[in-house]
């Protein structure tokens, strides 16, 4: 029972700490956040990126058997089509007539919409609409995969669950970071942005709790969890991030997304290291 406690708690610090840590975003005045968003967006699609690619489909395939890796392949292809579906499904469900944004052929329209990402008109912003939730859902499985691995050191070891629960907190941040911008772009309140942010993070605490009472049934579908965690991110980062920076075509802007885009990629990729480093063997 002390062990699960500790789990429990260890959990909480790397799910829901990273996210107050992220929360500082939140705190900028109304006028600097909307200067901040858009550098914000261009980040989280380089940190989204490398957590997909520098960090989940990696530890994917060298944790199964070489005749599992088409598998997994397989599942993160499928999780782009679900994500695909999902997508279509909440456009349809917030345009219901046609002359919404999902059916606008005007192109001036559609960027004025898409710069006043703040207005609350349930209609006019309903492909960033459709990222926030998402995010949340993706971002909802990494967490729960975390809370797997921390429980998993734990029962390995004490003092190797400790580290890497820090460890997990350590490389959270950035990425938490980039996912309140991503909301907040989609539309949402600071508050709501907060508390989908604390609830997707809550998921790590489930996913340990779980993973203490049946850790061998979990353990053989993680490289599957892993796997779609991977599609989602890949697929918010591609089809709807990217789009929304070619909006904007001059040199400057170009150089500045660019940067941004890069910046987040080595940020996670520095964190992903360093998390690695602090957790000994």
């Amino acid at each position: 029972m002390e062990l699960l406690l500790l789990i429990i708690l260890f959990t909480s610090v790397g799910g829901v700490l990273s996210v107050l840590a992220a929360s500082v975003f939140l705190l900028l005045p109304e006028a600097q956040r909307q200067q901040v968003l858009p550098h914000g967006i261009s980040f989280a699609i380089g940190a989204l990126l490398a957590v997909a690619f520098w960090g989940l489909i990696p530890t994917v395939f060298s944790s199964v058997a070489p005749d599992q890796i088409q598998t997994l392949s397989a599942t993160i292809m499928v999780g782009l089509l679900v994500f695909f579906i999902l997508e279509k499904l909440l456009i349809w469900r917030h345009c219901h007539s046609e002359s919404c944004e999902a059916h606008a052929e005007d192109h001036h329209e559609h960027e004025h919409i898409h710069e006043h990402a703040d207005v609350h008109n349930s209609h006019a912003h309903v492909p960033h609409l459709a990222a926030g939730p998402l995010i949340i859902l993706g971002d909802g499985i990494h967490n729960f995969v975390d809370g797997v691995l921390i429980t998993a050191a734990f029962l390995t070891d004490v003092k190797l669950g400790i580290v890497t629960s820090l460890a997990v907190a350590t490389h959270e941040i950035p990425q938490e970071v980039g996912d309140f911008a991503i909301l907040l772009q989609s539309g949402y309140t600071r508050a709501k942005a907060l508390w989908y942010n604390i609830l997707a993070s809550l998921m790590t605490v489930l996913g340990g709790v779980l993973a203490y009472f049946g850790l061998e049934d979990l353990k053989t579908s993680l490289p599957f969890f892993l796997a779609f965690a991977a599609s989602s991110f890949i697929y918010i980062a591609v089809a709807d991030l990217i789009p929304s920076l070619h909006k904007k075509t001059d040199i400057k802007t170009s150089l500045q997304q660019i940067a941004l885009i890069v910046a987040g990629v080595l940020l996670i990729c520095g964190m992903h290291e360093l998390a690695h480093g602090l957790v000994p063997g």
